[in-house]
């Protein structure tokens, strides 16, 4: 419980949080509960996800989706940090992966808010094209809250002594584009996150095309373009 309560104080004063990150204060109580929460969080809504395949998948997806946040993460910060590194930064490693994580529980937030509506599409109709291109969206505006939340308080705790803030904001819009590439494209390689009816059971998928293609072919199939 004291893991959700350090999320609720994050939510509740934001600006307090991104002082305390800037200063060095509580790294590590703020990074286990960010772990910790957004972990449910996403795990709740990647079981939704993976219901159409049954229940095998909605584990198997539930344990997906917090993977392919964490992942990303992973493969993402040692570029920004050794970057603003270069660029002058004092921060240490341990801030910029508080930050993220931060951003992360933003993200599984969101998801937990929209859970409940995704659920109800998911039980009420059974057009799996309108429940994969709902998710997606859902997905994509989701994280860009988080990513919202990131930018600005990447610019906050920052140092900016020496270094050109116009260059910073250039450098850690680039960043966030390539972040958003290699999540999406993660995705892609860890599915199937979403499951599809009258499929069997299976943890991986062969490696085949990419993500942005097959966004265009559900939209296609979604407007009945050919």
């Amino acid at each position: 419980m004291n893991h959700f309560a350090v999320l609720m104080e994050f939510l509740r004063d934001r600006l307090q949080f991104l002082e305390n990150i800037r200063d060095g204060k509580y790294i590590e109580k703020y990074i286990l509960a960010f772990a910790v929460c957004s972990s449910l969080f996403l795990g709740l809504y990647g079981g939704i996800l993976g219901s159409f395949s049954g229940w095998l998948q909605a584990i198997s997806s539930a344990i997906k989706l917090p993977a392919l946040y964490l992942l990303t993460l992973l493969i993402c910060l040692p570029s920004l940090f050794f970057f603003d590194v270069v660029c002058g930064s004092k921060r240490t490693f341990w801030q910029y992966c508080c930050l993220l994580l931060a951003s992360m529980s933003v993200v599984s937030i969101m998801l937990f808010g929209f859970a409940p509506i995704s659920l109800f599409f998911r039980l009420s109709m059974d057009d799996y094209n309108f429940f994969k291109l709902l998710n997606v969206v859902i997905l994509i505006v989701s994280s860009f809250v988080g990513v919202q939340f990131f930018y600005r308080g990447i610019l906050f705790i920052n140092d900016i002594e020496g270094v050109q803030p116009k260059r910073r904001d250039i450098s850690v819009k680039a960043w966030l584009v390539l972040y958003g590439f290699v999540g999406s494209q993660l995705g892609w390689t860890l599915r199937p996150i979403f499951g599809s009816p009258g499929k069997s059971f299976e943890i991986f998928r062969n490696l085949e095309s990419n993500f942005y293609a097959h966004l265009v072919h559900i939209i296609s199939q979604f407007f009945g373009i050919n």
